[in-house]
């Protein structure tokens, strides 16, 4: 094959993949899209906008209006409350978990592990009755306790830390107990900087999950003035009627912890995928 005829293939290829990528993005970019055109325009024109794809007239007051309606500032705090300390202790207990099932050893290390694992094949959904009979037993019903404690251990993290401490060289270990460290100070100092892209993705993953969690805060809560915001959004459904736009501007304004989250770490989310399908 002559080398125009592989520079041409090579130029066709790269314009499919090109028109693939951009498909992509567009089929990405058209909900986020078609969700602001509805929370600006007024109930009685979503039908017209579902045929037109614009609205007759711009409702920018809908989002004003949603804010009135409902504590949407209350449901805010408590999403990022709620998911704030759920990331801060599964972070915490996962990274120590993890330090002990790769780096310490002891009788029994790798069967303890297997038993760890084989809680993720339980389906979440079988162990909502037990957890919530353990929450009434200690009185953590409708409190944030309860909406928190239960949920923020995960076998899933500890894995997930596990495999990128694997990937640390024991010689550093060996490096600083020469120098007198301790196990604390190791796993504070040495292992933990070192497995900071995997922490990152671990943080981000369970952040975005328990933000967006529906089903434990929707059985856990009674009080108005502790749910969370899936939950406040369904009751503003359900309550107020099929308000689409004020739905839709309650939504958009939801996304937007999660849109800036993901904006600011994306550069630490992709380097720890990345060592994580190269090195685990």
């Amino acid at each position: 094959m002559s080398t125009g005829a592989k520079t041409t293939g090579s130029i066709a290829w790269r314009t499919i993949g090109f028109i693939v990528l951009v498909s992509l993005a567009v089929s990405f970019v058209v909900p986020f899209a078609w969700q602001t055109i509805l929370s600006l325009s007024s109930n009685a024109d979503t039908e017209l906008v579902s045929k037109t794809g614009l609205p007759p007239a711009v409702h920018p007051e809908n989002y004003s209006l949603m804010l009135r309606m409902i504590p949407f500032g209350k449901y805010f705090f408590n999403s990022l409350f709620v998911a704030g300390w759920i990331t801060i202790i599964q972070v915490i207990s996962s990274a120590m978990a993890a330090y002990a099932f790769s780096r310490m050893e002891w009788p029994g290390r790798d069967k303890v592990f297997l038993l760890y694992l084989a809680t993720m094949m339980i389906p979440d959904v079988v162990l909502m009755v037990p957890r919530f009979a353990v929450v009434l037993g200690l009185d953590m019903y409708n409190n944030y306790a309860g909406l928190i404690l239960p949920v923020a251990f995960s076998a899933f993290g500890t894995f997930l830390l596990r495999q990128f401490m694997l990937t640390i060289p024991k010689s550093l270990d060996e490096a600083a107990a020469i120098d007198g460290a301790s196990h604390w100070q190791v796993f504070s100092r040495v292992i933990l900087p070192l497995a900071r892209p995997g922490i990152i993705v671990l943080a981000i993953f369970t952040f975005l999950f328990q933000y967006n969690s529906f089903f434990w805060p929707l059985i856990l809560i009674k009080d108005t003035n502790l749910r969370t915001l899936p939950i406040g959004l369904l009751e503003f459904d359900t309550s107020y009627g099929q308000d689409t736009p004020k739905i839709m501007a309650a939504s958009l304004l939801a996304m937007i912890p999660a849109a800036l989250l993901f904006l600011a770490l994306q550069k630490y989310l992709v380097k720890g995928i990345q060592l994580g399908a190269v090195k685990g």
